[in-house]
Order: C-alpha cells, then structure tokens, then sequence
C-alpha cells in the first residue's frame, strides 16, 4: 500500500505523512523541490507540481491512496485542474482520496466529490499551530495582542488531522463523507493564554486589540485587505462550526482528540527567551 501526499511539505502534510508512517503504509511525498524536502526515513520524495497535472503521471504511478489539498503554485491559488488531477488518479489506480477543504467550494474539491475513487473531505477549524504567531511577542515581552479576546474556538490539534486523514486512506467505510475535525474543548483566548504560560513556565499578559488596531497591524504586516476584512469576521463572529466541539477524531482514530495543553507542552520551547 503506497500513499501519495501532496502539500506533504506544509503544516498537515507533514503530519499525514507522519500519522501514515506510523500505520505502517508506504509514503510518497510529493515536492516541487525535492532536493529541499526534508522528512522521515523511508519516505520516498518524488517532484511533482500540482499545477500541471502532467508532472503527477510517474507520482501516481503503484499508489492506492492520494491526499490532495486544492491550491498550489507561488501563488497559492486555488487549483483549476481538478478534473484531469482526479481523472490521472483514477487512472492510475487510486482507489482513496482525501481532500483538505480550502475554506470554501474549490474547483478541485468539486472534482474529487465528482470523481470515481472514493472520497473523504476533511474540514478541520483552527489549527493549535496558528498560537505560534504569538512567539516572538510571548518570546520577547511576554505579551499576546490580539482583538476579540472573548472568541470560541474548538481549535485541533495538527496532528489530528493527519490522523483522521491516514485511516482514511488506509481502511475502508470513510468513502463519501464530510468530517469536521475539531479539539476536544471550546477555547477562549484567555484559556489559550493560559495554557501556554503554564507549558513555559511564566506569565503571558493578554491585551485586546480594537479592530481598527488589529487592521493597522496587518496592514503593516503587508496582509492582503481581503484577508485582513476575512479575519475580522472570523474572529468577531466564528461561525458555529468554529467553536462547536465535534467527535470525528474519536469516531475516525479510536481515540480522543488531542487537547492544546498537549500542544502547548510539545511545543513550549518556541515560546521561551
């Protein structure tokens, strides 16, 4: 059983290369750059650019399993290909795909939901890993500056993701359906905070920004305006599904999902002097 992952540089790719290493399939990760690719031993590397389907050809070739993500290029852009992509699949012999939803309809998700290997789409909310934005500010004043301190987030932990991911590609009963993939708790900023000042061993002071602070600083941190008008409605008004506790991870792994003092503990020396 050969799994191919794309994106498999990126935040969730690495852990569902990761998580299906750990079930003892066979990874093949594809890279635009494989000479700069760095991951674990026995993982074949293959070059491969999402943006020409062409490229995937030699990739696909022997796999039973493909996780897709729908963007791809310099820009990161949403994939337009999505059609020929799952059409290469298939012919090729694929038999399960997992796409990481974009954040909304992508050419390329309607593709695989379209196509003939059975599909998963995994819908995760907002990853524990975003909580790194704050090291060097917790790093150098001990200080989170965010706006709309009192905002939920069921927020999951990365590896989760992989996880739901990996059995997924690997065990039969996941075709067709839709998970979102959640932590195990509702979060405040406060709570996040919290976490992290106990994982490090100091106190983390948690200002709240107004909006209008919170635009100047992404606007000078060279955010897109479209970006920074998304934030500001995400983050004054999550919608239901951001800040509703799910039991995907339990129902797909076995086992409960991972919470953010977990995360906070593993990752607890980004955050110190």
């Amino acid at each position: 059983m050969t799994i191919l992952v794309t994106g498999a540089s990126g935040t969730v790719g690495r852990q569902v290369v990761e998580q299906l290493i750990a079930r003892g399939a066979g990874v093949r990760a594809l890279t635009r750059d494989p000479a700069k690719a760095t991951f674990p031993e026995g993982v074949e590397v293959v070059r491969g650019d999402l943006t020409d389907p062409e490229s995937l050809v030699p990739a696909l070739e022997g796999v039973t399993g493909l996780h897709l993500i729908t963007f791809g290029g310099e820009a990161f852009a949403p994939l337009q290909n999505g059609p020929r992509i799952v059409e290469l699949a298939a012919k090729a012999g694929v038999r399960r795909v997992t796409v990481l939803h974009g954040g909304g309809p992508t050419p390329l998700e309607e593709a695989v939901r379209a196509g003939e290997p059975a599909w998963t789409v995994l819908m995760p909310v907002e990853f524990m890993s975003n909580a790194l934005e704050w090291a060097e500010g917790i790093r150098t004043a001990g200080v989170v500056r965010e706006p709309f301190t009192g905002r939920l987030s069921a927020m999951v932990h990365e590896a989760d993701i992989g996880a739901v991911a990996a059995v997924a590609l690997t065990e039969d009963g996941h075709g067709g359906r839709t998970y979102v993939i959640t932590g195990p708790e509702v979060l405040t900023l406060r709570d996040k905070v919290d976490a992290l000042a106990a994982a490090t061993g100091r106190d983390i002071e948690l200002v709240e920004l107004s909006e209008e602070q919170a635009r100047q600083r992404w606007q000078a941190a060279g955010l897109p305006q479209d970006t920074i008008d998304f934030l500001l409605l995400v983050y004054g008004n999550t919608p239901p599904e951001g800040r509703t506790v799910t039991r995907a991870v339990e129902e797909v792994t076995g086992r409960p999902a991972r919470t953010f003092i977990d995360w906070a503990a593993a990752n607890a020396d980004a955050f110190r002097s």
